[in-house]
């Protein structure tokens, strides 16, 4: 999964520069946690949980407070998430996750996106059949060893860790994201440093495009990721 989690990693990182649209993802996340129960992280587990990811990903406290004070509010939206397949130029495919509070208008702009660049979306199950849904934890601060020596030590359930540089990555089913990422608090807290904390699918074979088709590929992937409704964009693009 080594090479999987590279090339995540630097379309997150481009993701990250974006810093409206990022914090505006969280705050959708913990507004919908907070609706579903008390605004209060101490008794929503959802809600804690929703905090501590947004947290793991540089979100600052002003945003969440914001987003968990806006929960109360009667005229508070209410969010549907919604994945979508799709194919790109070339050998490409695309997975991408929305959550909007108008359905309608999320899969009107996706398409127009798909359609400018002589794409097509995909029926459910088209593409993702190809991919692999996992949690993705990576962290700076300590070394594989100490981390698998954590993850044990808190009963933490993972599938495999892998170090690329300063970076140590574990992977697991999407359910253990959070056992994760609290056995490494437990055992770390703040010396370590969060640079991915989030579910991904990841495609199981890469494919390289040609500089055409690359052109397109990236302008689409850009267009996307630029929709508010848009969350996450995922593709098998090396």
């Amino acid at each position: 999964m080594g090479r999987a989690h590279e090339v995540r990693a630097a379309s997150m990182a481009k993701t990250a520069a974006m810093k409206s649209k990022l914090y505006a993802k969280y705050s959708k996340e913990i507004l919908i946690a907070a609706k579903a129960g008390a605004p209060d992280p101490n008794s929503n587990l959802a809600l804690r949980r929703a905090i501590d990811k947004a947290k793991a990903n540089q979100v600052p406290g002003d945003v969440i407070k914001r987003a968990i004070e806006k929960a109360s509010s009667s005229s508070a939206e209410s969010y549907i998430a919604n994945t979508y397949e799709g194919f790109g130029p070339g050998a490409s495919t695309l997975i991408i996750e929305s959550l909007t509070d108008n359905t309608n208008r999320a899969i009107a702009d996706i398409r127009a996106c798909f359609n400018k660049c002589h794409s097509k979306l995909g029926v459910s199950g088209s593409v993702s059949f190809n991919y692999t849904h996992n949690s993705v934890v990576s962290v700076k601060g300590a070394t594989q060893d100490e981390i698998e020596e954590a993850l044990i030590m808190n009963d933490a359930n993972f599938s495999s860790v892998e170090t690329e540089g300063e970076l140590v990555t574990v992977y697991g089913e999407p359910s253990d994201l959070y056992t994760i990422k609290e056995a490494i608090d437990a055992s770390f807290g703040e010396k370590v440093t969060y640079a991915i904390c989030e579910n991904e699918y990841l495609a199981n074979e890469y494919v390289t495009l040609n500089e055409e088709d690359k052109t397109v590929f990236d302008r689409l992937v850009s267009m996307l990721e630029e929709l508010d409704d848009v969350e996450n964009v995922y593709h098998n693009v090396d």
